[in-house]
């Protein structure tokens, strides 16, 4: 089930990491309620099978550009491209991200940056390359992505970690900073949400017993439940909500 949000009809959304897992619920929820929706990601081949999937169940297609976000430099003319295609962007959802597992040990420099930038740095650059229309409009929501990992302090992802602790700090200082402009910067915290890449690589069966078991809501958390928080956070509805932090994770932390 999901609530009818009237102003995001016709609203543009630009999605990063939207091919698959959380962000591919994301791109389809938006596109459910009306929005004219444009995506990032590096996977074409899931990218082309999500815009088939929406354009066959909802006769709408979103808008796919293949981008590489590690490559800062090529953020803003890519974002004016979408922009060309779906018009200047209302809402920006920075969801693209990797929980690839690493020990201390094993992350030398290249690796500590490289893991900023997948899960940090490109939410930065995005939302800079989007502040200037918004504030023309005098309106726009930047949604930011972190994650309850850094909460509870897992083990063997000390760089995710830190990325997504510091998506909080950096969502703070743009809310305090563009918030006179009416961009409204706030994050999402995502818990354990059961995608295929978590199955496949992360999560067995009695994982997600023990998760369950963790978690005060006993099911299993899935995209659409954190597309939801993200489509409440895109609407007038929650205009008076900035610099917040979101937690969508059944009761875990």
């Amino acid at each position: 089930m999901t609530a009818s949000y009237h102003d995001i009809d016709g609203k543009s959304v630009l999605v990063t990491g939207g091919a698959s897992g959380i962000g591919a619920s994301i791109v389809r929820a938006f596109c459910v309620q009306g929005a004219r929706v444009g995506f990032f990601d590096i996977d074409d081949d899931a990218a082309a099978k999500l815009c088939a999937e929406i354009e066959r169940d909802l006769d709408v297609r979103p808008h796919y550009m293949s981008l590489d976000l590690r490559d800062q430099a090529r953020i803003p003319k890519a974002v004016t491209e979408m922009a060309s295609k779906i018009g200047v962007i209302d809402v920006l959802v920075n969801n693209a991200a990797r929980d690839d597992r690493h020990s201390p040990e094993e992350t030398g420099p290249d690796e500590w940056r490289d893991k900023l930038d997948v899960n940090l740095s490109h939410q930065f650059f995005c939302s800079r390359a989007v502040a200037k229309g918004m504030a023309e409009k005098g309106r726009g929501s930047i949604i930011n992505f972190s994650s309850v990992s850094y909460l509870m302090g897992l083990p063997d992802l000390v760089g995710y970690e830190t990325a997504k602790a510091g998506v909080v700090g950096m969502t703070r200082a743009l809310a305090r900073d563009w918030g006179a402009d009416g961009i409204r910067v706030n994050t999402v915290i995502p818990g354990c949400i059961i995608t295929q890449r978590q199955l496949d690589l992360w999560i067995s069966p009695e994982d997600e017993e023990r998760i369950q078991s963790e978690q005060c809501i006993k099911r299993r958390l899935v995209g659409d439940d954190v597309a939801q928080m993200v489509l409440f956070l895109a609407s007038d509805v929650s205009s008076a909500c900035s610099s917040q932090s979101f937690i969508v994770d059944g009761g875990l932390v």
